[in-house]
């Protein structure tokens, strides 16, 4: 297999630093609504999820029913907090730049969260017209539906095989390997925790990586090698 046509980065967790950020809003939100979780509990358990399908996935298994109105609370006081406090992962520059051919961002953030801390962080010039929210997709599905995937794919002119996904979440990499895609799972940013290179290894991540910098070369290790 030749170098990939295009190298598709999920944002939060793997560009920016924002999972854990998010997790303290969202699990001090949860707790006080009666359902008592910590912010590293609700990161492990739900990291790459939209919001409102954390509250779904709750409301089913713990019969908690939830006010419409903390999604209106959780985004506004996230957006907040990112604005204020988050960072690009150690090395991301380096490791964008370093992918030659085309590369994209598949997010479940909305495009104005995305351009926010991508214009924080510095690295919206590496991917200017090339950053997709699953809000903004035809079906509106987020991850781990493979939607994004696939229309970042197709508007790039690109075939879903022969693209790779870096991701820092289980339901990322479903939604990936569900669209076709090759997946290198990341385990860099401050929500990981242990086991967490296991569980991305067992969700389809060929490979994981805890650091940046060693991304150049796992994508020409990979290139080099095709499942077929």
């Amino acid at each position: 297999m030749s170098l990939p046509e295009l190298v598709i980065f999920d944002c939060d967790g793997v560009l920016v630093d924002s999972e854990i950020i998010a997790a303290r809003v969202e699990a001090e939100i949860l707790s006080a609504a009666g359902y008592e979780i910590s912010p590293e509990e609700l990161a492990e358990t739900y990291a790459g999820l939209t919001f409102r399908e954390i509250m779904l996935r709750i409301e089913r298994e713990a019969a908690i029913p939830f006010q419409a109105s903390m999604l209106d609370d959780v985004e506004k006081r996230v957006d907040s907090k990112l604005k204020a406090e988050v960072k690009a992962i150690e090395g991301v520059h380096e490791a964008v730049a370093s992918v030659t051919g085309k590369r994209a961002i598949c997010s479940n953030s909305s495009a104005e969260r995305l351009d926010m801390m991508l214009t924080k962080t510095r690295l919206k010039p590496f991917f200017e017209g090339h950053i997709f929210s699953s809000r903004d997709t035809p079906s509106q599905k987020p991850k781990p539906a493979p939607d994004v995937f696939l229309f970042a794919a197709e508007a790039m002119k690109t075939c879903p095989s022969n693209t790779f996904v870096i991701e820092d979440s289980v339901h990322g990499i479903h939604g990936a390997k569900l669209a076709g895609m090759r997946v290198i799972g990341f385990t860099g940013a401050s929500h990981t925790h242990p086991g967490h290179a296991d569980m991305l290894t067992e969700a389809g991540a060929e490979t994981v990586i805890r650091r940046h910098a060693d991304l150049p070369a796992t994508i020409a290790a990979l290139s080099a090698w095709s499942e077929s």
